[in-house]
């Protein structure tokens, strides 16, 4: 019993996990470079983000909620036009674990709908909200083209301080690796993330220092495409 239960919840929530979908957390070793990566937006304070990237010329990928992008077209775009990357986080930001089959798979196209239409892009990328993976996942990527990504390294910058979240990042930075921060606080609007753009003040150069290239998922995981 325990250990049935071990191995449901390392399919769950385990970053190397394909149990649920195929799936990637991590870019090849032996290129110096890194992929910066956004959960929960567009909100507010994304522009703030997209300024710090612009002034070091970086790309990021931006998992973006659908209902976030219904709520901030503008912002969405914005995205794109300045180069970024856009992924699936979903369109309500559900504990998936929670939800039949087809409640997940209808959520990840209504969000892969909006994402399109507000954008221009079709996504290529999804990341599930909380990292929890479930019955239903594996088919809506096939259906929908998408492959999933999770992470070598997250912040835990919704309830860390700005120098707590750099120190762990940098810590654990390494070639390849897959950083998970946040643009928005899940559906929230007007959420603090504060703190998100102070650590990404700091990281961006910090990590351009030691010699990364910030990259787009893709670019990190297909650098010859």
């Amino acid at each position: 019993m325990v250990c049935g239960a071990a191995a449901m919840a390392w399919a769950v929530r385990g970053r190397a996990s394909a149990v649920f979908g195929p799936s990637v957390w991590r870019g090849p070793r032996e290129r110096r470079a890194v992929a910066l990566t956004f959960d929960d937006g567009p909100s507010e304070g994304t522009p703030r983000i997209l300024e710090i990237l612009a002034r070091h010329g970086t790309a990021a990928t931006f998992f973006a909620c659908g209902a976030n992008v219904d709520r901030l077209p503008a912002i969405a775009r914005s995205l794109a036009e300045a180069g970024h990357e856009i992924g699936n986080h979903s369109y309500s930001h559900p504990l998936c674990c929670l939800r039949s089959a087809s409640h997940i798979g209808a959520d990840m196209e209504h969000a892969q709908q909006v994402i399109l239409e507000h954008t221009g892009v079709s996504p290529a990328w999804f990341r599930a909200p909380y990292g929890v993976r479930w019955f239903g996942m594996r088919r809506a990527q096939r259906r929908l083209n998408l492959k999933g990504v999770m992470w070598t390294v997250i912040g835990y910058d919704w309830n860390l301080g700005a120098e707590a979240i750099v120190e762990r990042m940098a810590g654990r930075v390494s070639n390849g690796a897959i950083l998970c921060l946040h643009d928005g606080r899940e559906l929230r609007s007007q959420p603090d993330i504060g703190a998100t753009v102070e650590a990404v003040r700091h990281l961006v150069p910090l990590l351009l220092d030691q010699g990364y290239r910030l990259e787009t998922v893709s670019r990190l995981l297909c650098p010859t495409t």
